[in-house]
């Protein structure tokens, strides 16, 4: 189990440059015009509401394009990531692009210790990042530790339902290939690539993943003290994550099945307020 920090932050050590330099993220666009925000959130805009003055944290920020993004609405941001090379990546991009955001290198379930108890109104997390824990309750209150009472963690993540689902080993056909539910051991991958355009070969390849049922989740974030406020399921996400079955969606900028889009719920946006 220890063991996953040590594979998993190389593999995402190793693809730092390689998704900065990708046009999939798209850091000339922020640089050229200072009204840009990413795709993730600027697809969740109207639920975010007015951040303004807001104090803010980015988990798992990777190499920032999220939290610049808050930033730009308003809000006052940190960013906080296990890989020291995205966390050099982020600040030196927030930086250049004028923004006082500050980011800090350190495992999620350290953010407590690492940024102060009670801290924050907002706590952000976005696509691809839960998977990577293998115990969302001691992410739960990881959140409700960093967030002021009445503070609100807002996440926008890929479904269980589509964390479960494989899309290749079977030629036209999508069959239940993974855990829904949580598991004690990760599911242990061994793919080179990644998920944005890029030519580079990478040596790190092996990964342990977790799946997150959504009652795990809500009952996590309740226990810790959280009450839900609002839920949405969406029929898109921001990747090709069956591919061979998505077609890309230009006005969201968003991928969906191509078949019967309806059918399946592809991401969730959850929003919980510290009691």
């Amino acid at each position: 189990m220890d063991d996953y920090r040590v594979l998993n932050r190389a593999s995402w050590d190793e693809r730092v440059p390689a998704h900065a330099a990708s046009p999939d993220y798209m850091l000339e666009r922020f640089v050229e015009d200072p009204d840009f925000l990413s795709g993730v959130v600027r697809f969740d805009v109207p639920r975010l509401g007015d951040i303004s003055g807001l104090r803010g944290v980015h988990l798992q920020c990777h190499i920032g394009t999220d939290t610049v993004s808050l930033a730009r609405l308003g809000a006052r941001m940190s960013g906080l990531d296990f890989s020291t090379p995205a966390i050099e990546q982020a600040q030196g991009f927030a930086d250049r692009l004028g923004l006082e955001v500050d980011f800090h290198q350190a495992e999620v379930y350290d953010a407590v210790e690492v940024l102060g108890a009670a801290s924050y109104d907002l706590v952000f997390t976005g696509i691809g990042a839960i998977g990577w824990l293998p115990s969302i309750e001691r992410w739960a209150n990881t959140v409700a530790g960093l967030l002021k009472p009445g503070g609100r963690l807002f996440i926008r993540e890929g479904h269980p339902m589509l964390w479960s689902l494989e899309g290749s080993k079977h030629p036209g056909l999508i069959t239940l290939g993974y855990p829904y539910f949580e598991t004690e051991e990760p599911m242990v991958w061994d793919e080179g690539g990644t998920y944005v355009a890029t030519d580079v070969e990478f040596q790190h390849n092996v990964t342990h993943e977790w799946n997150h049922g959504l009652a795990e989740i809500m009952n996590a974030l309740m226990a810790a003290g959280m009450e839900i406020i609002a839920f949405d399921e969406h029929d898109s996400v921001p990747w090709e994550a069956l591919p061979g079955h998505m077609t890309f969606d230009p006005e969201s900028g968003e991928w969906r099945l191509t078949e019967h889009p309806g059918r399946l719920p592809a991401s969730y946006t959850l929003q919980a307020r510290r009691r």
